[in-house]
């Protein structure tokens, strides 16, 4: 059993969370009230809030994140217009944290999903799949294993250079979601 520390509790983190309980895995969530003071107690840290948040959680808990897994689900994107990624442009979010946690094993996942895709564990007639990006095959491995067995779909994406694709494809899934031309609870399907 995998134990996972889930920093957010708004809809991502509680969908996240749920699948990973379905599979059997141990699910500790942290309110943004508890950053820096609730430890760091799962094998697996989620970031499960805006990239504008994440900065304040690496510097609360700084070493701490050594050894873990770290899964960024954030899409980097501008807020205010909608319009633009925040990172340079060849980065990711992923990358900018990676640099932060070099002790870490960061992982991009979740940001090309929608809650509601991760709770009803379907896309349309198709099962929600969870693309994962990273440099760490073992991490990779646990990650996937662990919404597998939540009865979610998980590929490897390939490496943590790929985060920098996946963010834009969640930012067009976003963009068309605020939009009104693709609903909350659809998104992009793989299919097999």
């Amino acid at each position: 059993m995998t134990e996972f520390s889930i920093i957010g509790t708004g809809n991502m983190a509680n969908a996240i969370g749920g699948v990973l309980a379905d599979g059997g895995s141990s699910v500790t969530y942290i309110a943004k009230d508890q950053i820096g003071a609730a430890p760091l107690s799962g094998d697996v840290v989620v970031l499960a809030v805006p990239y504008p948040a994440v900065a304040g959680i690496l510097d609360a808990y700084g070493a701490q994140f050594d050894g873990k897994i770290v899964v960024d689900i954030s899409n980097p994107l501008d807020f205010d217009t909608f319009d633009s990624l925040t990172v340079p442009a060849g980065s990711s979010a992923a990358a900018e944290i990676q640099a932060k946690l070099p002790n870490a094993r960061v992982l991009k996942a979740f940001n090309t999903t929608f809650a509601g895709t991760l709770t009803s564990k379907k896309i349309g007639d198709q099962a929600t799949t969870v693309l994962i990006a990273g440099d760490d095959a073992a991490a990779k491995q646990t990650l996937s294993s662990a919404v597998e067995a939540g009865g979610v779909g998980a590929i490897d994406a390939g490496s943590l250079s790929r985060a920098h694709e996946l963010e834009a494809l969640g930012f067009l899934q976003l963009t068309l979601a605020a939009g009104e031309k693709l609903s909350w609870t659809g998104g992009f399907a793989l299919v097999r």
